[in-house]
C-alpha cells in the first residue's frame, strides 16, 4: 500500500475547513493534517464540546478524507520563545492574555497539555509542532556566548517540556518536533541535544521536513537515518538557494518571496531537495505514515500548487523491494 498523501492546512487557514476538504479531494489528496487554527481544529472545543471531534471527522468524511495527525506549531513557539509583541499575532487570545511573557509562557504549556487530550479524542497519535527557543538569539557566538548560557537553554527546554510531555504519555500521544530555526532543535547536532535534554523519551520525536534542512546545508537522508526511530511524520516541502554573491542564507532581512533573498521555499519538486533518496531512506527505517504536503510558494498560485504537489508525491512515492534484483540467478542455481 502507498503512504498516504495528506495536506497540511496551516497554510489554508483563511478557509472554513468544509471548502478546504472539498478543494483537497478535488486536489487528489486522501487526508489533512489538521492544524489547530482557523476553524481547522479548535483544541478548546475538542476538549469541551463532545461532539466536536465527531463532527470534524464527519466533515472529513464526507470528502473522502482521512485525518492522521493535528499541529499547533503556534502555540508550541510560545512555551520557550523570549515573548514580544510579534507572538501575539500568531497566538489565540486566551494564550496571549494581557500579554505577560511569563503567562503566555504558562498558558502556551496548558494549551499544548490540551493539544494532546485533543488529539486522543480525535482519534490520532500524533501532535506536530514547535517548541520555541530561548536560546535562539545566541546563534552566533559574539559577543563570545558562554556554554552555560547554552546548557541552561536546553535545561530549560527540558523543565517546560517534560510536564507536557507527560500528559502526551498519558494520552497515548507522541509530540513530533519541526526542526527548524527558531526552535530549540534546528539541525542534526541540536536535535541530538535536545533529545538527550528529555532523556530521549518516547514522547518526543520529529516531524521531519527537509525544506529548513535543505537550506542549511543539511543533509536530509543523514537526518533520517540518525533518527530512524524518532521521525514521526513528515511533511514534504521544498526549497532553492538563490545565492548570487548579493547575499547571503541568513536572508538578509528580506521577506520570503523577495527576489533577492538567498533562499526560499518551493512547490514540491520544483527545488532543490532530492525527495527520491528522501524516499528510498524512509522505506530504510520502515516509515509507514502520511507524507503530508505544507504548500509554501510565494511565486505560484496555491490551488495550481497544491494539485500539483499532490500528483508529485503520489508519482514519488513507492514501495522497497522484497527481493534482490538479481535474486533470479542465485534461484536458478
Amino acid at each position: 500500500m502507498p503512504r498516504p498523501v495528506t495536506l497540511f492546512t496551516g497554510q489554508w487557514a483563511d478557509l472554513p475547513i468544509e471548502d478546504l476538504a472539498r478543494k483537497a479531494r478535488e486536489f487528489g489528496y486522501g487526508g489533512l493534517e489538521l492544524a489547530c487554527w482557523g476553524d481547522h481544529f479548535d483544541v478548546t472545543r475538542a476538549i469541551k464540546e463532545s461532539g466536536y471531534c465527531a463532527a470534524k471527522r464527519d466533515t472529513l468524511e464526507r470528502h473522502d478524507l482521512s485525518v492522521f495527525a493535528i499541529s499547533n506549531h503556534l502555540v508550541g513557539q510560545a512555551v520557550c520563545d523570549v515573548i514580544d509583541e510579534r507572538h501575539k499575532s500568531i497566538l489565540p487570545p486566551h494564550v496571549w492574555g494581557d500579554g505577560d511573557p511569563a503567562g503566555v509562557n504558562k498558558r502556551a504549556a496548558e494549551e499544548m497539555k490540551n493539544t494532546a487530550r485533543a488529539a486522543q479524542k480525535l482519534g490520532v497519535s500524533v501532535v506536530n509542532g514547535f517548541t520555541g527557543s530561548s536560546i535562539w538569539h545566541l546563534l552566533y557566538s559574539f559577543p563570545p556566548v558562554p556554554e552555560s548560557m547554552l546548557e541552561r537553554g536546553f535545561a530549560q527546554f527540558a523543565e517546560r517540556w517534560n510536564p507536557i510531555l507527560d500528559v502526551f504519555d498519558e494520552c497515548g500521544v507522541r509530540f513530533g518536533l519541526e526542526v527548524h530555526p527558531t526552535e530549540i532543535a534546528f539541525d542534526i547536532y541540536t536535535a541530538e541535544r535536545a533529545l538527550a535534554a528529555i532523556g530521549r523519551r518516547e514522547a518526543f520525536g520529529f516531524n521531519f521536513d527537509p525544506s529548513h534542512l535543505h537550506w542549511q546545508g543539511v543533509d536530509s537522508v543523514e537526518f533520517i537515518r540518525t533518527f530512524r526511530d524518532r521521525i514521526y511524520h513528515v511533511h514534504v516541502k521544498d526549497a532553492v538557494t538563490l545565492l548570487n554573491g548579493r547575499t547571503g542564507i541568513l536572508g538578509s532581512h528580506l521577506n520570503f518571496g523577495d527576489p533577492r533573498r538567498g533562499w526560499d521555499f518551493r512547490s514540491p519538486g520544483r527545488g532543490g531537495v532530492d525527495f527520491e533518496e528522501i524516499i528510498r531512506a524512509l522505506n530504510e527505517i520502515g516509515y509507514e505514515g502520511p507524507l503530508s504536503v505544507e504548500w509554501e510558494d510565494c511565486g505560484m498560485d496555491r490551488e495550481h500548487g497544491a494539485a500539483e504537489a499532490c500528483e508529485f508525491v503520489q508519482n514519488l512515492d513507492f514501495r522497497p523491494s522484497g527481493r534482490q534484483f538479481d535474486s533470479a540467478f542465485a534461484e536458478a542455481d
